[in-house]
């Protein structure tokens, strides 16, 4: 790409300021003549842009196109901005809070397949063995935030998570442990207390046996 054709012409002028060639007073005059070495400063601004941004890990190995997987994924995002654009209806994207249940209904698949493929990109990448590989380039990075931004804010739309049911069903059960724990406290002492205490009239039969034995 550009980059890759301004990096080769700095390189070509770099090495020729080395050499005692004929182009060597063309090279110096285009590296030093002016106090600002403007070539120098917009070179190392393009290699830090560059660098930053992750460009490289868009790209094959050896930097000849995009890769397979930078493909299928800017493929699918054209698919779900065009998904999203197709069942709007007409309908302009709004700030304020609207309908957009065809959008979610409808591009729910091809959403699902663009958010797997990242998640899948990323794990891949934490492979890397140095910290700029490890991360995605930012055009990929952009994108997935563009998109997830829009599904989630703008058309207020959500995937179900399927392990949301079963964190809520165990969370459920620990939250109402306590409630079982005193509520068979509960029935225990009460049972206890009728053990512990006769009732009235089995008492004052009890002491009626007890004088009869007396005087007998």
């Amino acid at each position: 790409g550009l980059f890759r054709a301004v990096t080769e012409q700095l390189d070509n002028i770099t090495r020729a300021v080395g050499n005692s060639s004929k182009s060597y007073n063309c090279a110096k005059s285009l590296l030093m003549s002016d106090r600002l070495q403007i070539v120098v400063v917009l070179s190392e601004f393009f290699n830090k842009t560059w660098e930053e941004a992750n460009c490289a890990n868009c790209l094959k190995n050896s930097s000849e196109g995009l890769s397979n997987a930078t493909i299928e994924f800017l493929d699918l995002f054209n698919k779900t901005l065009m998904c999203f654009e197709h069942n709007l209806q007409g309908q302009a994207i709004s700030l304020v809070a609207s309908n957009y249940t065809e959008v979610c209904r409808n591009c729910n698949v091809t959403y699902k397949k663009l958010n797997t493929l990242y998640t899948e990109m990323q794990r891949e990448s934490e492979h890397g063995e140095s910290e700029h590989s490890k991360h995605l380039c930012i055009d990929v990075e952009d994108a997935m935030n563009i998109t997830r931004r829009l599904w989630s804010r703008t058309f207020n739309c959500s995937v179900p998570c399927s392990d949301t049911v079963p964190v809520i069903a165990v969370s459920s059960f620990i939250l109402f442990l306590p409630v079982v724990f005193y509520l068979s406290s509960f029935l225990h002492s009460k049972q206890k207390k009728r053990i512990l205490f006769l009732p009235k009239r089995f008492q004052s039969n009890a002491s009626l046996v007890n004088i009869q034995e007396k005087y007998s």
